[in-house]
């Protein structure tokens, strides 16, 4: 797909990090960009530094997603591209010992769900909703392409450590449902890739101390470093334009391998 202003995007989580990220470089190609996103003040400021559009949106809400796809496709026209980049992650095993008590609990469900929620099933939505208006799309270029879905998943979907039950469930079942859904809407002329990140440089790490930081970007074999959000954001630029990346996870990681803990 040749990216310009006649193209426009929707990014959920658009307000900042991975997602942020996404905003600049579609933007900077000429896109028309849509940020979903919870956070009204960040979403704003972001969309009036690109010239794009801020919609308040909760991805796990089908009313909520309907709504905001009805409002930025009357803003900037039916969207080619989707990037789905909202989330959560929590930090909880399935089951650990108290400390003080020595009893033993079992991970909540409501805390769990609601990983699920906003991981999987809101990846979901905004992809099928998002789809079945990219269908009513005229066909672009000699391959007939209507448009990509990229999602976001995780190193975590193949080597989820420890504490992060809840969090490599989403994000496998994000990868897993990429194959299939990008089967179903072939015929249509529509991609779907997941990307599956490693460790990045996000607000995720913003309360760790600059050594734990150290220690993390030390577990990359090449480059030893956090990720920094611009290289996702290249990424997704460069799925948009290459028409034969479908139905597959791109792991963006630098050969990292995930340790149990």
């Amino acid at each position: 797909m040749n990216l310009d202003k006649t193209i426009s995007a929707v990014v959920t989580g658009g307000a900042s990090g991975l997602g942020g990220a996404c905003v600049r470089r579609l933007a900077a190609q000429g896109v028309r960009v849509s940020i979903f996103d919870l956070n009204e003040q960040a979403g704003n400021a972001i969309a009036g530094e690109v010239g794009g559009a801020f919609f308040k949106t909760d991805v796990a809400d089908e009313v909520s997603v309907e709504a905001s796809l009805a409002a930025a496709r009357s803003h900037f026209g039916q969207e080619r591209i989707l990037v789905n980049c909202a989330g959560i992650v929590i930090g909880k095993r399935s089951v650990r010992r108290d400390r003080q008590t020595s009893a033993v609990v079992a991970h909540d469900l409501a805390s769990f769900r609601k990983v699920i929620d906003i991981n999987l099933i809101g990846t979901f939505l905004m992809s099928t909703r998002s789809a079945a208006g990219m269908m009513e799309l005229a066909p672009l270029g000699p391959d007939k392409e209507r448009g990509v879905i990229i999602s976001t998943s995780s190193v975590a979907a193949e080597d989820g450590q420890m504490g992060q039950i809840a969090y490599a469930a989403s994000k496998g079942g994000v990868l897993s449902m990429t194959l299939p859904l990008a089967r179903d809407l072939a015929s249509d002329g529509v991609r779907v890739v997941a990307i599956q990140p490693g460790l990045f440089s996000t607000p995720m790490f913003d309360t760790l101390t600059d050594e734990a930081k150290a220690s993390l970007a030390a577990q990359v074999p090449f480059p030893s470093r956090l990720g920094d959000p611009d290289e996702y954001g290249q990424l997704v630029v460069q799925i948009a334009q290459n028409v034969m990346l479908n139905g597959c996870g791109i792991r963006l990681d630098g050969g990292l391998r995930l340790s149990p803990r």
